[in-house]
């Protein structure tokens, strides 16, 4: 069929809906999982025909499950298509979606540094930068729609998804999530991605810490904050996609919560884009949470809450909905709106006037190179200092080195989930064996022909039987820490010994690491976590979380042991989410946390370790002290968690302090910075107006460097208690040694507001404390001011994000 391209997307999905069958509009609203399509000859024709004749809305990761290079990969999506282009009756193309959290997903793409490193960074423009990367990419391999950005707000270490998040603080999570978004969807949908905010909504809340477990939080507080970065995406980014989370709110599946789908996203946030499911969520509903009898009820429920496509397969939508539909069951109107929404995004995108990719390997190869200098940057930006007594820097006259512990040679560990080779090592996994069940694997080989498992043959055997490190080595360029400390320190001898695993079961030889650290001049401990895709062997990951925080026992003894030595010790941790290192603080000179930094992991961290970089990384979590602490976050309301007043007759533990052992935004550096001349623009300030917050840092030390300019308000309400210190601007500013900057903030009043007792979202007049400094509990600065005027009634007037700017202050 021809479609007029003069008319407006909404207009185009009209007529084509027009024209449908129920059966070509059920496929519309539902996916495919795509290794069964493909052979070593090609598209597998019988295939085709049996699984896409009548059309298919959606279609998973090609890349993901394969190991082709970008161009190849290109070319396959262009046979799918084509397919579907000549061979089915309205010739609809199929949307192709992709995990491109901070990496496209697919061999020969540029891995970034996870999530929680990319927070670390506190800088937005950074990851605007990479997501317009990720578009190019992603757009060249045909994959229109990424399932990224994370917006959960993370308050519990104990989840094992942290890493996937941009941290504790909503104005942080909602500060990077609309930068991903803007970045990745860009100005021009037909050279866009959808970008698909998830989990919504509070996923990252959940009884005791446990993936999937019910959301545990109040109306009040999953509208404050966790709803807050969904709705700065829709409004100030246009988010064009959202997935459900798959907890339980208020004892309903998000995936059938007409009340969080329809009435909350859709009616209060303004969101008029497209709700796709995390994957089995439909199954979910009747054979996990057994709140439907059967996948047509659980259909039935899912698109009646506001669910409009179902991934990665057909079980309640597809057939099984067109039945429904014929029987009365679900109104056809319900469907038609679901379609619709699919049908006006594929036009969008510009699928129907351009449905192929180029399939050219020197223009793919040339977009799939791009971003490795970035990379590099946000990596050695996302390393931070958390304890220094002045061992760090290192000199390079350093004569012996060792580096010890279980990340000392490795290179895996900075890959978690999310990128490529984590994927790689999945399939691994999932194919010989060694994890027989994978949680969203079922579908892969459902629909594999001779054909498939022929190509699969081909192109996996090389990646999987080659050790993963070596694989990475070759395929990223990547080194090992010490590999990366030989490159900085060519004149040392540098000695590596494991010590011990990650784990405490894995093997552990600590004579042979004290006899490394007693011939060295300084020991660098590689210590922390490994995370993976349903692996076996992790500390972290999806559906791997753990009641106990702590930096596993052996790695403890490894630290105990090396520090004893008496030779001085620099500890690094590798991480996704807070560990509670409580135990080796007080043993270790310097103390780095380092995240999961991608293909440049260990070259940046080496480079802050000889001061090549001055570290201006900043805690995205707060890093509790013990896991009976958990959660505990900075923006906790006054008179609760360790926010408590000097009238509190309960200040903390009978066994620790309730302070986390290090504060949410800190963050050392090789330099100082001081905070003069706090200026408020105005002691009373209306309700409907804005505040300006002036401030000057100067570059004090001895060298250039980073500060993270952090700007906190405490505000008080009739009758609710509000965060004791609540995050309202931030900013990165760069300074030479001696150099100043004069840093303005602007706040908007409706940035302030909060659910007040009636249920409307509002801002009273009062007293309103002002703190600047480093970070939230290292405050340089205090000022206040009044809020006057009406009580500003902000349902629909929510402001999100602050607006500063930097001007150089001359000596």
């Amino acid at each position: 069929m021809t479609y007029d391209a003069t008319l407006t997307p909404e207009a185009r999905a009209d007529a084509l809906l027009r024209t449908m069958t129920v059966e070509e509009k059920a496929q519309q609203v539902t996916g495919l999982m795509p290794i069964g399509l493909l052979g070593v000859d090609g598209l597998v024709q019988a295939q085709a025909e049996r699984l896409l004749g009548t059309g298919i809305g959606h279609i998973a990761p090609l890349g993901m499950l394969s190991h082709r290079t970008p161009a190849n990969l290109a070319k396959a999506v262009n046979e799918i298509q084509r397919f579907l282009v000549t061979r089915t009756r309205l010739g609809i193309p199929a949307l192709f979606h992709v995990e491109a959290l901070n990496g496209v997903v697919s061999p020969g793409l540029t891995t970034f540094p996870t999530a929680i490193g990319l927070a670390a960074t506190w800088n937005p423009a950074g990851v605007a930068e990479m997501a317009d990367v990720l578009r190019r990419q992603a757009r060249a391999i045909g994959h229109p729609l990424v399932l990224s950005p994370v917006m959960d707000v993370a308050r519990d270490a104990r989840w094992g998804r942290v890493h996937e998040t941009y941290g504790e603080d909503p104005y942080l999570v909602s500060a990077m999530s609309v930068a991903f978004v803007r970045g990745i969807q860009g100005d021009d949908p037909r050279e866009g991605v959808i970008a698909t905010g998830k989990h919504f909504l509070g996923y990252a809340l959940t009884e005791a810490g446990q993936n999937m477990a019910r959301t545990a939080v109040g109306a009040r507080e999953l509208y404050e904050v966790y709803t807050r970065p969904f709705e700065a995406a829709i409004r100030l980014a246009g988010l064009g996609a959202v997935m459900n989370s798959y907890s339980t709110v208020d004892g309903v599946p998000v995936g059938a919560n007409r009340e969080i789908l329809t009435g909350l996203l859709r009616d209060r946030l303004g969101f008029t884009g497209t709700v796709v499911s995390d994957y089995e969520t439909i199954r979910h509903l009747y054979k996990r949470l057994g709140v439907a009898r059967d996948a047509e009820d659980a259909g039935r429920l899912a698109l009646a809450a506001g669910l409009d496509v179902e991934l990665p397969v057909a079980d309640g939508y597809g057939p099984t909905l067109a039945r429904a539909v014929h029987a009365g069951t679900v109104p056809v109107d319900q469907l038609d709106q679901a379609v619709w929404r699919v049908l006006r995004d594929k036009f969008a995108l510009g699928l129907f006037d351009r449905p192929y990719s180029d399939e050219d390997p020197v223009v793919v190869n040339e977009v799939a190179r791009q971003g490795v200098d970035l990379s590099y940057r946000l990596a050695q930006q996302s390393v931070t200092l958390l304890a220094n007594d002045g061992t760090l820097p290192l000199s390079r006259d350093l004569r012996r080195i060792a580096v010890v512990g279980p990340h000392a040679d490795g290179i895996s560990f900075a890959f978690p989930p999310y990128t490529y080779p984590a994927a790689l090592e999945m399939l691994r996994a999932r194919f010989t064996g060694e994890r027989a069940h994978i949680p969203g694997t079922e579908n892969i080989t459902a629909d594999v022909t001779p054909e498939a498992t022929a190509l699969m043959r081909e192109e996996l055997a090389g990646p999987i039987g080659t050790p993963i490190d070596d694989y990475i080595r070759d395929a990223y360029g990547a080194l090992s820490l010490a590999d990366a400390v030989r490159r900085a320190a060519p004149g040392a001898r540098v000695s590596v010994v494991t010590g011990c695993g990650v784990l405490d079961e894995e093997p552990a030889d600590l004579p042979a690491a004290v006899a490394a650290a007693a011939d060295a001049d300084v020991v660098i401990l590689a210590l922390g976590g490994r995370a993976g895709w349903f692996t076996p062997r992790i500390t972290e990951g999806e559906g791997c979380d753990t009641a106990n925080i702590d930096l596993p026992a052996n790695q403890v003894a490894l630290v105990e042991a090396v520090a004893g030595t008496g030779t001085p010790c620099v500890g690094i941790v590798y991480t996704g989410r807070p560990m509670a290192l409580t135990p080796i603080v007080g043993l270790l000179p310097a103390l780095l946390y380092g995240y999961y930094g991608g293909q440049h992991a260990s070259t940046a961290m080496a480079d802050v370790l000889f001061g090549d970089v001055n570290p201006a990384g900043r805690l995205p979590v707060s890093i509790p002290r013990h896991s009976g602490q958990v959660p505990v976050y900075s923006g906790q309301p006054t008179g609760t968690g360790y926010r408590r007043t000097d009238q509190d007759m309960h200040q903390g533990y009978l066994d620790l302090p309730s302070r986390p052992l290090f504060p949410f935004g800190h963050g050392l550096s090789y330099t100082t910075f001081d905070y003069t001349d706090l200026a408020v623009s105005s002691p009373e300030v209306d309700s409907e107006g804005a505040v300006t917050v002036r401030l000057t840092v100067r570059n004090t030390g001895p060298r250039a460097g980073d500060e993270i300019v952090q700007l906190y308000f405490s505000d008080q309400a009739t009758g609710v208690t509000r965060p004791a210190r609540e995050l309202v601007g931030f900013t990165r500013i760069s300074l030479d040694a001696g150099a100043a900057a004069t840093v303005t903030f602007t706040v908007p009043m409706s940035q302030l507001g909060y659910v007040a007792l009636d249920g409307g979202f509002v801002l009273e007049p009062g007293p309103v404390q002002v703190l600047a400094g480093s970070s939230s509990d290292d405050i340089r600065l205090h000022g206040s001011f009044d809020v006057v005027g009406k009580v500003a009634e902000l349902d629909g007037r929510r402001s999100f994000l602050s607006d500063v700017t930097v001007s150089d202050t001359r000596p």
